[in-house]
């Protein structure tokens, strides 16, 4: 199933992934792909965290949503879409809003190897961080996508480094704010943004893209190859 990875990175490493565990947060468009890409490159113990439902305005853009799944829970039609790829992978699914009242018992739980933070909530993002650094639990996450059509702006980078990604700025100050001293891996776009507006504008290529690089993060991190922050 995994040869032509394999190739690429040898059997002791695919091993090495076979091994770790991720749990991801969001199964949007941007979640949706990484955990996907993941699956495909051996992950198979995965833990599932959303509370929502696949909406029609999905459809553009994230792997869970087709016609027939509108209204289905978006953890229930990924855990399919995994079990379709590998029947042998693992999978926990947690159909909750992460927040400061249930993350730690859910990480005593299942003490992740490794944290994909794809949601939309400023308040859970921030908690992941302070989770994640406290418990010494290797994470990326995601900054915004939307209202932006140029995936090859996209990059992995610390916090501090990156510019012209309006909820990237709030981390910024965050992070200053809380004299964070640790790095604050995350997936950002560099393009400005070409609209303002209650209602965020999006591509399928952006937020996918930035799934993909979030599930290269992973990958890399866990064979010891170029690619980190």
């Amino acid at each position: 199933m995994f040869d032509r990875l394999e190739l690429l990175i040898e059997k002791d490493n695919l091993l090495k992934i076979k091994k770790k565990k991720v749990l991801i947060v969001g199964i949007g468009g941007v979640g949706g792909s990484a955990i996907v890409s993941l699956a495909r490159s051996g992950i198979k113990d995965i833990v599932l965290i959303d509370y929502d439902t696949v909406d029609i305005s999905n459809i553009n853009r994230q792997v869970v949503a087709y016609q027939s799944t509108v209204g289905k829970k978006k953890i229930d039609v990924m855990e399919k879409i995994l079990k379709a790829i590998n029947s042998e992978c693992k999978i926990k699914k947690y159909d909750v809003f992460l927040d400061k009242n249930n993350i730690e018992e859910i990480l005593d739980c299942e003490k992740p190897d490794y944290i994909i933070d794809a949601c939309d909530s400023k308040d859970t993002k921030m908690e992941i961080i302070r989770q994640s650094l406290h418990r010494k639990i290797k994470f990326i996450t995601a900054m915004g996508t939307g209202n932006k059509i140029d995936p090859s702006l996209l990059e992995i980078t610390d916090i501090r480094k990156t510019k012209n990604d309006p909820l990237a700025r709030i981390f910024r100050k965050w992070v200053k704010d809380n004299k964070i001293k640790e790095k604050i891996p995350v997936v950002s776009s560099c393009e400005v943004p070409l609209r303002k507006g209650k209602v965020v504008a999006s591509s399928s290529f952006v937020p996918n893209s930035a799934g993909l690089l979030m599930a290269s993060y992973v990958i890399c991190d866990i064979i010891d190859k170029e690619g980190r922050v």
